[in-house]
């Protein structure tokens, strides 16, 4: 499973790369939680959580980043900012690259500013 999460975080990293995102950090793991990908997006930093899920069974992957899971990335997201002060000014946004089907043909969703932290 851990490969196949691999796999699909190089491809996220690959597609926003190409649509002009610049890669800050991957996989910045802290006793929280992890970070799969941290990208600066023009002047804004952007926390991307990466999923995959073959079927839909239990929802799509988009629907797997629960309440519970964006407290988790809140929380990593701030001490990330806290070791990286030069972006700790700087806007930010959380958004989920979700990717649903078989490993081979998964179809690609960028959800942008996927859910608001309070």
């Amino acid at each position: 499973m851990r490969a196949a999460g691999a796999v699909f975080e190089q491809r996220a990293c690959e597609e926003l790369q190409r649509a002009g995102l610049k890669l800050l950090a991957r996989n910045y793991t802290t006793r929280y939680g992890e970070l799969d990908l941290v990208m600066l997006d023009r002047d804004t930093v952007v926390f991307v959580e990466v999923r995959h899920r073959v079927t839909a069974g239990h929802g799509d992957a988009a629907a797997s980043v629960t309440p519970t899971k964006q407290a988790k990335l809140a929380r990593t997201a701030e001490l990330w900012l806290a070791q990286h002060p030069q972006h700790a000014n700087r806007p930010c946004r959380f958004d989920v690259m979700s990717y649903d089907g078989p490993t081979d043909g998964a179809r690609a969703n960028w959800l942008r500013a996927a859910f608001e932290v309070t």
